[in-house]
């Protein structure tokens, strides 16, 4: 009731609520509050009448309700039953098409009579009619209804939907001989009925608010003068109030003084006498009277706001708010609070100071640990904590650290790898100096269990340095002394604890106007040396597996190329920019023939990993090379090599393990002609400069990478070379860097080597490097350059060998002559035993045509060719048998002998020294030697 007085007050508009001063405004909120009599007195008169005219419109509404429904029962049966009733009514429901006839005649009765619904439905409920089409067709819900209809019953209730109540008459239809058909159901809202019979309540509400204003207005002019006085409050209330105030005024732990317009004390109380030490006479003096420190009496008689403003008095520091008195126009003044922020103060004091660790140990977690060095670990943990925690800053660690080593903990002597200090006149160790480390027992246990130890006073300290720090002990008293004259007072000595065990040693000094270190200070130190300490330990991990993989890619990498006289070969390896080992190979292999493979390779990844599976690639090379084959068919089976690499590792081939992203380029050199085959897989191909300075890239057929069981072949292209051609292969971490495509290094790569047409290998090795890598690569680049050679007709001898045993006499003369012409009589007759062999071999087991090649390099080359497969096999011919000698003494007499295939055949080769090395034959004697092959024989 009194909200609903607060309303109508509101909508009396501004005129009555916002124009009046404040004793009227005073007396309004007074007269609706329940705590003055005058208040209850109004809500009393209040709630009888709007009792009463709650009381006549309950009866008024429950009549016309009453009534309405009557009526809504009335009407729905008329129309029900008018409808039920209508000639055309029973020849509808029995067409064929019933809806298509009574629903638009429904539709015009419903609206023309203000009704909720009429429906037509068939003897089994289906509706027939219905104001949403979409229900047509559908059974109705009512079933009892539909009993009652198909017994002939007329069917009178209610529908309750929301705040809607509808009346509806369901009424059968019935056929000329009596049986039912259907129904109609006919709908009526009470609400319609009952509309015109609340039209008397406004003219009740009306009298109910006059007589509520009549009220209102009487209580107003009878208590206006005693809201006035009393504010609307009883004498209890009056008393409770006083009472409180002056409990609160001298109980609150706030000082409050209350100044009038002379600036005399009207009000003090307990709190504020104490905090700025006044007599208990002081209130209703003025404040020049009374002894005040000379800011809170200034600010006392300025009678300026001032809000929180810190001033010192009585030995306190107090925070002072002051405002002007609120009141009459008439009044004047001032009110001021006083609080003691003394304890705040040394609070905020070590808050500032623990923010300050706090912001010192983030910077240290951020600043210590950025790099896998030691040293420079190291160094991060003194510059995290000087100047800001200590004024300077060493550390030491064991030699065994250093080394990439476990430590033992036992090390008696460290090494200082790093010192930072405000000053340098300090006479500390310098870094790279070995200091001894001998604390004492006592001491020890507790530098082993990872707890640092504090000295607050050095100069309390006998020798003034303790011996368990780092440098120092009796035979250090000197330097001691003077690092204490120089004014250091304070340290603290933390242990780098790692893993169970102590790297080092991390001493903390404080000097001159620094304050000493507390407990909270040893505390922050420690947490800063267990984070630089884990840092050490894990880039001394990581310096240990980095040389080791550094050991194990430098004994995988080819340590000196061989110097094979078919070309002029340079090379170069640059690690990638962190340093790690990676998967980038080369290698020079000589082939049989005099020729020579030139390989380049890269495997991704960086680390152990990658090194390990570049070495198992190099020897897969290597291994296959051996077999002298082509580079397409040498690319087929690294390829499938590869793949089973990757099928056997741990954990399958989706593990990690295996070789993953190889590339490999392979180029075969014959110097004889001149010719290069090449292959590649994955790879770059390679960049041909020719002597007359013209860089050409051919086009090698690029396959993909290998171990990735793709159904492209491997092709080989063949190229014919100038003698003095470079040969350039590099990797890709050469030509294609950060913020650089592929196609730029390339570009780079290729002005680099056409302005220096002249260059040897190395000289071109070092213009590439300096042209195209400026700066230190993000991957690791190989490069291989290799000026090709010719071997000179003259050292090249070449006879056609018909299939004939008698061919081989004159073969064997011939080369004999060609020896005795370059002056290799030695080698001679060895040389005729090795062609006789093999010749024969070729004409009783080859097929045409038959060649035998002379090559004269640094060995003598025996080859002959035929165009058969078939390979002889070294074996041990028993006694019985007539064959299976000559390939033994071949062996003997020969350096190497080995067997090439071509695409037309084979090619059975050998190798000799041109000198005189031929083998013990254990007392053979050359006829008897000879005999075994005789003219007549073959």
């Amino acid at each position: 009731m009194t909200r609903l007085f607060r309303r109508r007050q509101d909508r009396a508009g501004p005129q009555h609520g916002r124009t009046a001063g404040a004793g009227r405004r005073g007396g309004l909120r007074s007269l609706v509050s329940a705590r003055s009599v005058v208040g209850q007195m109004f809500m009393l008169q209040v709630a009888i009448v709007i009792l009463m005219a709650l009381v006549a419109v309950v009866l008024i509404v429950t009549t016309v309700r009453r009534q309405a429904t009557q009526s809504a029962e009335d009407r729905s049966f008329a129309v029900a039953d008018t409808l039920a009733h209508s000639p055309g009514v029973t020849a509808a429901m029995k067409s064929s098409h019933p809806t298509a006839l009574l629903q638009p005649r429904t539709e015009e009765i419903r609206h023309h009579a203000h009704l909720d619904f009429i429906v037509f439905v068939d003897r089994h409920g289906t509706r027939l009619t219905q104001p949403d089409p979409t229900l047509i067709g559908k059974r109705i819900p009512f079933t009892q209804d539909l009993n009652a209809l198909r017994t002939g019953r007329t069917v009178t209730g209610q529908n309750e939907s929301g705040n809607r109540t509808a009346v509806r008459t369901f009424m059968p239809i019935r056929d000329t001989d009596g049986s039912v058909l259907g129904g109609v159901a006919v709908g009526v809202r009470v609400a319609r009925i009952s509309a015109t019979a609340t039209q008397d309540l406004p003219v009740l509400l009306g009298v109910t608010a006059a007589a509520m204003a009549v009220s209102t207005a009487g209580a107003i002019l009878l208590s206006r003068r005693l809201l006035r006085q009393t504010h609307g409050l009883g004498p209890a209330e009056i008393t409770r109030m006083y009472r409180h105030h002056d409990t609160v005024l001298h109980t609150v732990r706030e000082g409050i003084v209350i100044l009038d317009g002379d600036q005399r004390v009207v009000l003090i109380n307990e709190e504020a006498r104490r905090l700025l030490d006044l007599s208990p006479d002081a209130q209703g003096r003025r404040v020049g009277e009374l002894d005040l420190a000379p800011p809170i009496s200034e600010l006392l008689l300025s009678g300026r706001t001032a809000t929180d403003e810190v001033h010192r008095a009585a030995g306190r520091v107090l925070a002072v708010n002051q405002r002007p008195l609120a009141g009459d126009e008439s009044a004047s003044g001032i009110v001021a609070t006083l609080r003691d922020s003394t304890e705040l103060s040394e609070l905020s004091g070590r808050a500032a100071a623990a923010r300050a660790r706090l912001k010192t140990l983030y910077d240290a977690s951020i600043g210590i640990g950025t790099t896998l060095d030691v040293t420079r670990t190291a160094e991060e943990l003194t510059e995290a904590a000087t100047p800001q925690f200590a004024d300077h800053v060493t550390v030491d660690l064991a030699e065994s650290v250093l080394r990439g080593e476990e430590p033992t903990g036992r090390e008696r002597s460290l090494r200082r790898v790093a010192a930072t200090g405000v000053r340098d006149d300090v006479p500390l160790a310098a870094v790279g100096e070995r200091v001894a480390f001998l604390p004492p027992a006592s001491r020890m246990a507790d530098l082993a269990a990872g707890q640092g130890l504090m000295e607050r006073d050095l100069g309390a300290v006998e020798g003034h340095v303790p011996s368990y720090v780092p440098g120092f002990g009796f035979q250090d008293f000197e330097r001691a002394r003077r690092i204490v004259e120089g004014g250091a007072h304070s340290l603290l000595t933390v242990p780098l604890y790692a893993r169970g065990v102590i790297l080092g040693v991390a001493t903390f000094w404080r000097s001159d106007n620094s304050a000493p270190f507390e407990r909270d200070d040893l505390e922050l130190a420690e947490e800063m040396a267990t984070r630089a300490a884990v840092s050490v330990d894990n880039a001394r991990r990581y310096a240990r597996e980095h040389s080791m993989a550094v050991a194990l890619q430098r004994s995988l990498l080819p340590g000196s190329l061989p110097t094979p006289s078919a070309v002029e070969v340079a090379h170069r390896y640059l690690p990638a920019e962190a340093g790690d080992v990676g998967g980038d190979w080369f290698d020079v292999i000589p082939l049989p023939g005099a020729r020579v493979a030139l390989v380049v390779g890269d495997v991704v990844g960086h680390g152990l990993h990658a090194a390990v599976a570049m070495g198992r690639l190099r020897m897969a090379v290597h291994h296959l090379s051996a077999l002298d084959l082509a580079p397409d068919e040498l690319m087929v089976h690294l390829d499938d090599l590869v793949a089973r690499i990757d099928a056997d590792a741990p954990g399958g081939p989706d593990s990690g393990q295996g070789v993953i992203g190889a590339t490999c380029l392979y180029v075969v050199y014959d110097p004889a002609g001149g010719v290069a085959g090449m292959a590649r897989a994955g790879h770059p191909g390679p960049l041909i400069v020719h002597p007359d300075g013209a860089v050409d890239i051919p086009d090698v057929p690029v396959s993909p990478p290998l171990g990735l069981g793709a159904a492209e072949p491997f092709e080989t292209a063949e190229l014919t070379l100038a003698e003095g051609s470079r040969l350039v292969l590099f990797t890709d971490g050469l030509v294609e860097q950060r913020g650089r495509d592929i196609d730029v290094g390339i570009g780079l790569l290729r002005d680099a080597l056409a302005n220096h047409p002249d260059e040897d290998p190395e000289e071109t090795c070092r213009t590439v490097f300096q042209a195209v890598l400026p700066v230190r690569p993000r991957d690791d680049v190989a490069l291989l350059v290799a000026r090709t050679r010719l071997l000179p007709p003259d050292r090249m001898a070449q006879w056609d060998v018909a299939s004939d045993p008698a061919a081989v006499a004159p073969v064997r003369a011939a080369c004999v002559e060609r020896l005795r012409d370059w002056g290799l009589e030695d080698i001679g007759f060895a040389t005729e035993l090795i062609l006789s062999e093999l010749v024969t071999n070729a004409v009783r087991y080859g097929t045409p045509p038959i060649t035998v090649r002379l090559l004269y390099d640094r060995t003598l080359i025996c080859e002959v060719s035929d165009g058969s497969s078939t390979s002889p096999h070294l074996r041990r011919a028993a006694i019985t048998d007539e064959g299976g000698r000559g390939i033994f003494l071949v062996a003997r007499l020969a350096q190497r002998w080995g067997t090439r295939y071509t695409p037309r055949g084979k090619v059975i080769w050998t190798e000799q020294a041109l000198q005189d090395q031929a083998p013990d034959l254990a007392g053979v004697t050359d006829e008897a030697l000879l005999d075994q092959w005789s003219d007549e024989g073959l």
